[in-house]
Order: C-alpha cells, then sequence, then structure tokens
C-alpha cells in the first residue's frame, strides 16, 4: 500500500473530489481527517470508510478552524503526513458585474483557509517530510469568463504554492497543485442548469470524458502523497484529460 502509516487530512472531504481523494486515500493504507460543512454526508463516509476516516464537522472559513483541524488530526492519529487543501466555494458573474462579496466567498473558502492550514500544519510536514496537495483550475490558467473571483482565488493558490515549494525544499516537504476536470456533483448540476455546456467542455478535452474523482483524481492524489513523488515539488498537475497543456 502506497500510503501505509501515513496521515492525511482533506477539506471538502464528504463529496465530489473530496470524497474521492479520501476514499483513494483509505485504499491505499492512509488514515484521513476529512472536513466538512455537510454533516449527513460526512456521516455516510465516515461509515463507509471506517476507522480509516474520521468526520470534522468544522468551517474553514473561519479563521480559528485551521489550528484546531490540525490539533485534531494530530491528537486523534497521532500525527500529520499529508495536506490536501481541496474545499472551495465560488459564485459565477461577469468582471463588470463581480462584487466585493463574491471575492470574499471565493478568497474565504478557498485561499484564505489553504494560506492558514498551511501555516498551521507545517511542524507536522516538517517533522514527518510531509506533502501539500493544493487545487488549481483550469478558470483561472485559461481565465474563464465568468469566473472572476474562482479564477484570481485558484492562481492565488498556485502562487503560494510555488513560493512554500521553494521555502519548504529544505525540510523535504513538498507541494504540490492538481488543476482537475471530474464530474463531480457540482459539476452535474452546472450542466443541468446550462444546456451545451457539457458538449463544449468535452469538444476541447482530447479524451472527451470526464474525470472520476476517486480513480482519475484521487489517484493522482494518492501519487503526489507518495514516496514516489518525493522528487516532485511546486508544479501543477493538468488532470483534466488534456484539455489544458502547460509549457
Amino acid at each position: 500500500m502506497r500510503l501505509a502509516d501515513k496521515v492525511a487530512i482533506v477539506t471538502g472531504g464528504a463529496g465530489g473530489i473530496g470524497r474521492g481523494i479520501v476514499r483513494a486515500f483509505v485504499d491505499e493504507g492512509a488514515r484521513v481527517l476529512f472536513v466538512d460543512i455537510d454533516r449527513p454526508a460526512g456521516e455516510a463516509l465516515e461509515a463507509e470508510v471506517g476507522e480509516a476516516g474520521k468526520l470534522l464537522y468544522a468551517d474553514i472559513s473561519d479563521e480559528s478552524s485551521a489550528e484546531t483541524i490540525v490539533a485534531d488530526a494530530v491528537e486523534h492519529f497521532g500525527k500529520l503526513d499529508v495536506l490536501v487543501n481541496n474545499a472551495h466555494a465560488s459564485r459565477q458573474a461577469p468582471l463588470l458585474e463581480t462584487t466585493q462579496e463574491m471575492l470574499d466567498l471565493s478568497f474565504g473558502t478557498g485561499f484564505y483557509p489553504t494560506f492558514r492550514l498551511m501555516k498551521a500544519a507545517h511542524a507536522q510536514l516538517a517533522a514527518n517530510k510531509g506533502s501539500v496537495i493544493n487545487f488549481a483550475s483550469g478558470a483561472g490558467i485559461d481565465g474563464s469568463a465568468t469566473q472572476s473571483s474562482y479564477a484570481a482565488a485558484k492562481e492565488a493558490i498556485r502562487a503560494i504554492s510555488r513560493v512554500a515549494a521553494n521555502e519548504w525544499a529544505a525540510e523535504d516537504i513538498n507541494v504540490n497543485v492538481i488543476s482537475p476536470l471530474a464530474l463531480t456533483e457540482g459539476v452535474e448540476a452546472y450542466i443541468a442548469a446550462n444546456p451545451g455546456v457539457e458538449e463544449a467542455l468535452l469538444a476541447k478535452t482530447p479524451m472527451h470524458r470526464f474525470g472520476d474523482p476517486q480513480a482519475d483524481i484521487g489517484r493522482v492524489a494518492v501519487f503526489l502523497a507518495s514516496e514516489d513523488a518525493s522528487y516532485m515539488t511546486g508544479q501543477t498537475l493538468m488532470v483534466d484529460g488534456g484539455t489544458i497543456t502547460l509549457r
């Protein structure tokens, strides 16, 4: 098992990509504290994975939550090896209609929690030569229309990930980023509300399919959390079926 004896935190772990990562990690021997505000979904996943997983019902937008989350993982599982900052909420609007409230939502649930959790987890990650896995989006890399607040926060996450990768490499902490395309509940709802979007997305995806949260995104996260990726840091991995090619 590639993650045997590793302990991870996954934010937004009760659904979508987060749930896929939790399942993939547990399958590879990790123990996972997953953080979410959807208690019923979290409790269902907790029952599914058994003692290998623990739900922490917490709001990551609360500035004090980062220390609590890390402390809970260490108290319950004894240490922390991997931090996965997956959770992020946002609302769409054209640039000229983007409000301060929309920016605050995106940065308050995405960038700031990522930043605070990285700081809170640093001592544990340094002690255990750990890994950070953050999340970007093609919306930021490509500059997708109507995604101002989300794109800005996601690119800010990529920026601090590169800084941390450079600063923390001497402590054997690797920091990498996944930019995914996956068929989650949120994507399904977006497709249902916007006829033609699915066809447009798949038309520009060479593999002509959406990724699976566990089999496709989760397994790449397993790789980044494992010893196999110990010489990789500061990178953005496009796990999107070839939609965007970084050079």
